[in-house]
């Protein structure tokens, strides 16, 4: 391989190898208990909200490296809402459901209003939320923690798919799942390179498709099979993916996607060619409000209860992830699968040092050090192109 296209690669894939490294260290030093099936399964749960965030968090950095600095308070406050709504008030798990996402919504809606239409900054806007919501968390719970959640509430989102095929100590119809997803990315990936050649663009070599395939698959099918060996696949993973494959499709499928993009090149030039930069503001942080509502209620689904201090420091987590996976500090670049490797990263960094015993104070030293590296890595990056 030619030294222009190693550089190439190596910048492409940097937090993919970093990522595999910091997986390696952690099960070297915890003697294979990071890669134990429940651990594998403790990684999804503890860290759902990361990778719900850090998607709607995506959104706001790519209109030109914004932020919003109130998720943690809005999940907190929306997950005070839903509690007492189920809980205190007994109304049904459903409209409980519905009445978080709605209250998600409306808090999107409010700062995407002074952000686009006005143009106050998104970080005085966000600022003021963070305060007021985690006010309003305070004075809905009245400092006190509402538990437990319906069992009904529950089963929506700590429970696991059933094997269909009843399995001894081996969940058969999680491995299926991902075979079956290891199988339809081969697919996606062959056909979407047919396209391009029927069009005329340039295409990867067929050897590099072949083995990226190759590896992603193995990727899937192992991760799938350790799940497979605790308790299968956890409705968790089904809510994430979900939401990845529904905001991956946007940034990279549809017009306000492009939008997106657009506005965090340069925004005047997005103008001039007359895109609605206020409606693609709005658009950014009404999603950032919805999606704090689904990780709000996620949150108190693995808590188990409503309590004032959840959602603490959930922003830093989700701006971190989409930082750490490649989306760059002043807009306009960045993916949907980058921030989920970003958010994996996190969450590896997190389980591993809290199975060594590292203090919690070290850990958010760590984490802030690679938030650090990852953006001084885009800013050079971007400084040699230049």
């Amino acid at each position: 391989m030619e030294k222009g296209k190693v550089s190439e690669f190596l910048k492409k894939y940097t937090m993919v190898i970093v990522l595999v490294i910091v997986v390696l260290f952690f099960t070297w030093q915890t003697g294979g208990r990071m890669i134990l099936p429940q651990n594998v399964n403790n990684l999804i749960a503890q860290n759902a909200y990361v990778f719900i965030l850090a998607t709607g968090m995506l959104l706001c950095i790519l209109t030109g490296g914004n932020i919003d600095l109130s998720v943690g308070s809005v999940v907190c406050f929306v997950g005070a809402v839903g509690a007492t709504v189920m809980v205190n008030m007994k109304m049904n798990v459903f409209i409980g459901i519905i009445v978080m996402l709605a209250v998600g919504l409306a808090i999107g809606v409010w700062q995407g209003f002074w952000i686009a239409y006005r143009r106050i900054p998104p970080f005085v806007v966000t600022l003021a939320g963070m305060l007021m919501f985690r006010g309003l968390s305070n004075i809905v719970l009245d400092g006190f923690t509402i538990a437990p959640m319906p069992q009904g509430y529950l089963n929506l989102f700590n429970s696991y798919i059933i094997d269909f095929f009843g399995g001894q100590g081996l969940n058969i119809t999680c491995v299926l799942i991902g075979v079956i997803a290891a199988a339809i990315f081969i697919l996606i990936t062959f056909k979407g390179r047919m396209s391009k050649i029927k069009k005329g663009y340039a295409v990867n070599k067929a050897s590099n498709d072949i083995i990226r395939c190759a590896i992603i698959s193995i990727v899937i099918i192992g991760f799938m099979w350790r799940l497979a060996q605790y308790k299968g696949l956890p409705n968790m993973l089904l809510w994430i993916a979900v939401i990845v494959l529904i905001y991956g499709y946007i940034t990279s499928k549809t017009t306000i996607g492009r939008h997106l993009y657009a506005i965090g090149g340069n925004e005047k030039a997005a103008q001039l060619s007359g895109i609605n930069t206020n409606k693609v503001y709005f658009f950014a942080y009404a999603n950032m409000g919805l999606l704090a509502a689904v990780a709000g209620m996620v949150t108190i689904a693995r808590l188990n209860s409503a309590n004032p201090t959840a959602g603490d420091s959930y922003e830093m987590d989700a701006i971190g992830s989409c930082f750490i996976g490649g989306a760059s500090a002043y807009g306009g670049s960045g993916t949907i699968p980058g921030v989920i490797i970003g958010a994996t990263l996190m969450g590896v960094i997190n389980l591993g040092m809290s199975i060594m015993g590292i203090d919690m104070n070290w850990q958010k030293v760590v984490k802030g050090l690679v938030v650090l590296a990852a953006v001084i890595f885009d800013v050079e990056s971007k400084k040699n192109s230049r």
